[in-house]
């Protein structure tokens, strides 16, 4: 019997990371994203989350990929982020980031369930932004709130099948998406200020978090602040 690794958006960052550690503890690595995973031994399978009426058509796939599973870790680590403001929201941009960060995740949880053994995992990657907001962060906020309530219903609609749940909510982690949408300048000032180790999180810091998450069915239903510990405001 097999372990399985099954993550969205394992082409780069907390994703590849991920995809790697797990593959040093002998688990197979399926990823789901647009761009492929640029390591050995993965399955990439190109999928756009934005359809995801078309989800279903890779269910016959994923079930023959996956062969005598003893646990299938489902990692929900695909994300969308835009500046934007409530005052000025665009219903179009708020959809999108709500069809990655949410819908899609819902409905691979309704895909993968029924092939999904005891002991197995669905893990989501949250966001400190999942229980606070901060300016011209409004859709992706939003989403990430949202997120923590479907780890919540998934905790509470999964009871007797055991299999666990939680989001991990990291704080600043050194991604090409950190840095692509922030001010280099702005984000020095931030760790400063911001960060009590005054560092950036490593992706492989979170994909360590995501093993031990996925490992040990005792943490379910749990939201984990995973920042190196953030300054109170």
């Amino acid at each position: 019997m097999s372990k399985y690794l099954i993550i969205t958006g394992g082409s780069r960052g907390i994703g590849e990371k991920t995809i790697a550690y797990f593959q040093e503890q002998g688990w197979h690595t399926i990823n789901l994203s647009r761009s492929p995973c640029p390591l050995t031994n993965v399955v990439n399978i190109p999928v756009d989350l934005t359809d995801w009426d078309k989800l279903n058509e890779y269910q016959s796939q994923l079930s023959t990929l996956i062969k005598n599973p003893s646990t299938i870790s489902l990692v929900h680590n695909a994300a969308h982020y835009e500046r934007d403001k409530v005052d000025t929201l665009n219903p179009q941009t708020l959809k999108l980031t709500l069809d990655i960060n949410v819908i899609a995740a819902a409905a691979l949880n309704t895909l993968l369930l029924p092939i999904m053994t005891q002991s197995s995992s669905i893990i989501y990657i949250g966001s400190t932004l999942g229980e606070k907001a901060v300016p011209n962060s409004a859709s992706y906020s939003i989403s990430k709130h949202a997120l923590i309530g479907l780890m919540r219903a998934t905790c509470q609609d999964l009871a007797g099948k055991n299999i666990h749940t939680c989001c991990i909510c990291p704080g600043f982690v050194d991604t090409h998406l950190l840095r692509d949408t922030m001010e280099a300048s702005r984000l020095e000032q931030l760790i400063a200020n911001k960060v009590t180790a005054k560092r950036l999180i490593q992706p492989i810091e979170i994909a360590k978090t995501v093993y031990f998450c996925a490992t040990n069915a005792v943490i379910n239903g749990a939201v984990l602040h995973s920042n190196l510990g953030q300054v109170a405001d």
